[in-house]
Order: C-alpha cells, then sequence, then structure tokens
C-alpha cells in the first residue's frame, strides 16, 4: 500500500495508512491524534478517513483503549480526576465515555492526592493556615476535587497529631 509519490527528499511517500500505522506501533493514540499527524504530514482528508476506518476496524486504533491507557498514567503520576478529563476532552473523547471511564476506574483519588501531599511536603504537617492552603492549591492543580482536597488536608492534620 506504499504510494510512489515522493516527498522534498526523493524517497518513496508512505501512505497514510502506514504513516499511522507507524504512530501507532510507537503508543497507543487517539484519532484526533492521528487525524493531526496526518493532515501535518501533508495527506489528503478521505484518504487519512480511510486510513483511520481501517485501523479502527483491525482493532490498531481504539479510543476507549487509549483513554484507559490515558487514565492509568496520569493517575499513576499523581494527577485527579478533573485534570485526566480534561485531557480526555482534547483528545476528542466524548464526555459520557469519560465520566463512564472514570467510574469505573478502581483509583482511589483519596489515597493518591494523600500520597501527593506526602512527596510533595513530607511527613510534617501544614505549620500554618498559609501552608495548608498552598498545601490544598497544589491538589487542586493537579484535578483533585475540593471534598477530595479537603479530606487529603485533614488527614495529613490527622496524622500529625496521631504523632504527637
Amino acid at each position: 500500500m506504499k504510494r510512489k509519490q515522493s516527498d522534498n527528499t526523493g524517497k518513496p511517500r508512505s501512505s497514510a495508512y502506514d504513516k499511522a500505522l507507524g504512530l501507532l506501533a510507537r503508543r497507543e493514540q487517539s484519532k484526533r491524534e492521528l487525524r493531526r499527524k496526518l493532515d501535518q504530514g501533508g495527506y489528503a482528508g478521505e484518504e487519512s478517513d480511510a486510513a483511520l476506518a481501517k485501523l479502527g476496524e483491525q482493532h490498531y486504533q481504539d479510543d476507549e483503549r487509549f483513554a484507559a491507557m490515558l487514565l492509568r498514567n496520569r493517575a499513576s503520576q499523581g494527577y485527579g480526576p478533573a485534570r485526566i478529563r480534561m485531557e480526555l476532552k482534547t483528545h476528542g473523547l466524548a464526555d459520557a465515555a469519560i465520566r463512564r471511564l472514570l467510574d469505573e476506574s478502581e483509583v482511589d483519588w483519596q489515597a493518591s492526592a494523600v500520597n501527593q501531599l506526602r512527596r510533595r511536603y513530607g511527613g510534617k504537617a501544614a505549620a500554618d493556615r498559609e501552608e495548608q492552603g498552598k498545601r490544598a492549591q497544589f491538589l487542586l492543580r493537579r484535578g483533585f476535587s475540593a471534598a477530595t482536597v479537603r479530606y487529603a488536608t485533614h488527614a495529613e492534620v490527622d496524622e500529625a497529631d496521631e504523632e504527637t
């Protein structure tokens, strides 16, 4: 399925299918991401559409599998559900699919938030309200909900009280 056209270097240019398959061989990618890369590569819209359709039929490209991989990856990096939701939206996934994926995930967001505080600030509790506010803002920026942030910052205080 190679095309005999050549690019500026004189080498034969691969088809949109081959290009997309090569990108997928490196890592999972969303359909939107592949579309953008094919467009940047100068492939015609119809050729890109056909390539993406064929990759989907062959189960080489699957947005749900991509989303699950991204969720696992970002959760293991300590990001919260709001941050992950926004990243998935940038990849063109539907709100309902994102909501279902987050609901079905077995991530303990509260434990993840507490762990992020420990990694960032060590085992010591916040010295004052200002420091506690900084820690809460840190967790909010990482995408944790206000309720989870409240739990994590209070759990940190409770653990410090137990140590004294």
